[in-house]
Order: C-alpha cells, then structure tokens, then sequence
C-alpha cells in the first residue's frame, strides 16, 4: 500500500511543481493522481484471478498486462471515454500520471537487476535498473511525504503569496 501512496503522492508533488510553470486546474492535478495508480491495477488479482477474467471475457487474459506501457495507454483510453466532454486532455491527463508511475518504478531494485518488461508493446526488453530503492521500504514512504510536504509548503506560501 505504500508503493500506491507513493505514486499518488509524487504525481501531486509533480503537478504542483508544473504548476507553478503554467497553471492547471485542481481538478486535472486530480485526474493525474488517478492515472498514476493505473499500472497497479493489476494488483487485483489479489481479489480475483486470471482464470476469472478469462471465463468471463472467453478469451486468453492476463491482467498483469495492465502494468505494461501498452496496458496503460488503454485503461488511460477507457478513462477518457468515461468523461463527457474534454476526452483528450483526460487521457493526456492519465497518461501523465501512469507514466510517472512507469518513470519511479523504473529505478527501483528488482532482484534480478533488471525492470519489468513495462515497454511492451515497443519491446519486451528489460533495462538495467540502478535499483535506487525497494518498494516494501517505508522509507520511500517517507521519502515522498517529505518531498510533497515541501512543494504544498512552496506552493502555499512562497508562490501563493508572490
């Protein structure tokens, strides 16, 4: 659970800072901290298996799939289409907060020393990793509290007030 509140943390911290640059309204800083918890949607295999969905749908399913570039992109595409107007500033919206989701899990540790394959579909290649950190550590936790902590702090009384 401190991996999601990472991501969600840091995608506000990133649009806040962005922000500051050209202003975004609070309701597409909002829609962005949604898009960063998109790649973990597989997780819910947790509650419902692949052989679920499989039965369901009557095709061969993955749900891990969803972690990938390609995955995000689409649920990014369902996201957009929910909205009744504004559909592609909504996706560039939860595109934006998947792909700094994709960007902070990209240089985490794996034990292997090299990331998932999230690029599919342009490869199944798995870049090396600097293995920065590990998910499970509560110290990322931290980490991204303070750094959001920070920029609201900037954000309210350094830039607000100028």
């Amino acid at each position: 659970m401190a991996d999601l509140l990472t991501h969600v943390l840091l995608a506000y911290a990133g649009c806040t800072i962005l922000n500051w640059y050209r202003p975004i309204p609070t309701h597409w800083i909002s829609v962005t901290m949604i898009g960063s918890i998109l790649p973990d949607l597989n997780r819910v295999t947790l509650i419902v298996t692949n052989r679920t969905f499989e039965a369901f749908l009557d095709v061969p399913f993955d749900i891990d799939a969803l972690s990938t570039l390609g995955g995000t992109v689409i649920l990014a595409g369902i996201g957009s289409m929910v909205v009744t107007n504004q559909h592609r500033r909504t996706f560039a919206a939860l595109l934006a907060g998947a792909l700094s989701h994709h960007f902070i899990d990209g240089v985490k540790a794996y034990a292997d020393g090299a990331a998932g394959t999230w690029l599919y579909p342009i490869t199944w290649a798995r870049h090396p990793t600097p293995s920065l950190y590990v998910s499970s550590d509560p110290a990322v936790l931290t980490v991204a509290i303070s750094v959001t902590v920070t920029v609201l702090v900037i954000d309210r009384y350094a830039i607000q007030t100028a």
